[in-house]
């Protein structure tokens, strides 16, 4: 029987490898031995990696690519992408050769606020509520004089408090909802660090207050907290082309706009097609935000929060043909950073940015959401031409002969066998054990 580990944060890496291995691997000394080859030989690298988590054993390796060919606002790029799906890059990178040809991907700002807020339990008179909000908000503000001095000497900090009165939701429930400008930080840090201090100005004024003393109704805060819910930082990015130009193969334009534009309706109208449609999306998105060091979970959190911004889940990405013009295009909520965290520490991370011209944190906006487009893009494309997996599998083929542990030889000849035959999975196993017969 396991029993319960106590310090183990306290042990070393050999130490908790060691207990892994007795407690839930049988010993198996193989298994030690794959958790440390992933170890860098570089001992000043692994202890940079060893600090980014707590009880670090090992490295997980994911494949960086590189998709080019990004035309996006007249200026060439190569996107650094970083994900396990085998056809996520080789479909980035053929949404943008298509586009290269047809003017690029063009992308705008269209704000950049974040938000949080300080949440407040207040069963009290509402009136009171208002009137002390109103007195003490300066002194809100100039709580976090300190905290925000830098933020603000660069042009960002607070922008605004304001309170926001729930109590029809749930009894008792108030927010001062602030909003930020942090520039080219994500800002999370900073964030949170100005609401602890407002909410404890806030209670320590409550405490002071002398109607709340008369009632002996006092404002309690609940939390504290940034939100990942930003639909005020928000990108906009598009490609258009005349109809004609979207002729390919067998296919005629007017023919593949009808077809890609009905495809987008029904994702805008039906949840569980628009689901699996922005998770597409966020394959090239994620991808981004990984090789960027930033952080995918809130991304991905907001964005899908704003895909229901309305009520109703419903696709990211729209799509219209009038005047013989093609049009497709995309608003998101991303809220991102170029500066902190990982960005100045993570070595890839680093070099990453280098292979993108040092964007700041609006250009990395449109260079993510631009991903998110394309990837997109090629997705519907193969939907309503080839089908989707004609080319996914083309693109799995090369894992399932790793599971085989195919020879060089063996591979070769497979994969010239299945570019003029469909890929399956036992297709794939019965040809390879007819080379080996």
């Amino acid at each position: 029987m396991i029993s319960p580990v106590l310090g183990f944060s306290k042990k070393s890496k050999e130490e908790k490898i060691e207990w892994l291995i007795s407690n839930y691997l049988n010993n198996d000394t193989a298994a030690k031995d794959t958790l440390i080859r992933y170890w860098n030989e570089d001992a000043k690298l692994q202890k940079l990696h060893d600090d980014f988590i707590e009880n670090t054993l090992t490295n997980y390796y994911l494949p960086l690519g590189v998709a080019p060919n990004f035309l996006i606002n007249d200026t060439l790029y190569a996107i650094p992408m970083v994900i396990e799906e085998s056809s996520v890059v080789a479909a980035a990178s053929n949404a943008a050769k298509f586009w290269l040809e047809r003017g690029g991907f063009k992308a705008e700002i269209i704000s950049t606020e974040k938000n949080g807020q300080v949440h407040v339990n207040f069963f009290g008179n509402e009136e009171d509520m208002t009137q002390f909000f109103d007195a003490v908000k300066p002194k809100l503000i100039g709580s976090i004089a300190a905290i925000q001095k830098n933020m603000k000497e660069r042009g960002g900090g607070l922008k605004d408090i304001r309170l926001i009165i729930s109590t029809d939701q749930l009894p008792g429930y108030y927010q001062l909802h602030c909003t930020f400008e942090t520039l080219d930080a994500m800002g999370a840090n900073f964030i949170n660090s100005c609401l602890e201090r407002i909410a404890k100005c806030f209670e320590t004024e409550a405490t002071n207050h002398s109607t709340f003393k008369a009632t002996q109704q006092f404002p309690e805060v609940a939390l504290s907290i940034l939100s990942n819910y930003v639909p005020e930082c928000l990108v906009r990015v598009e490609v258009r082309c005349p109809v004609a130009d979207l002729n390919q193969n067998e296919i005629e334009g007017k023919t593949f706009a009808e077809k890609f534009t009905r495809a987008i309706q029904i994702a805008e109208i039906e949840p569980r097609r628009a689901v699996t449609h922005n998770k597409g999306i966020m394959n090239g998105i994620d991808a981004v935000i990984l090789a960027t060091g930033n952080d995918f979970r809130a991304v991905e959190a907001g964005v899908h929060a704003y895909a229901s911004k309305d009520g109703r889940y419903t696709s990211l990405t729209h799509a219209t043909v009038e005047n013989d013009e093609f049009r497709f295009w995309m608003e998101i909520p991303l809220a991102l950073g170029t500066v902190g965290g990982l960005t100045a520490l993570h070595p890839l991370v680093k070099l990453v940015f280098r292979v993108l011209q040092r964007p700041n944190a609006q250009e990395l906006m449109q260079l993510v959401a631009v991903a998110g487009l394309a990837q997109n893009f090629a997705a519907i494309r193969s939907l309503v031409t080839t089908g989707i997996q004609k080319g996914h599998m083309k693109m799995h083929l090369m894992n399932i002969l790793n599971q085989l542990e195919a020879t060089s030889e063996e591979k070769e000849k497979t994969v010239h066998h299945f570019q003029e035959h469909t890929v399956t999975h036992s297709a794939v196993v019965d040809f390879v054990a007819d080379l080996r017969v």
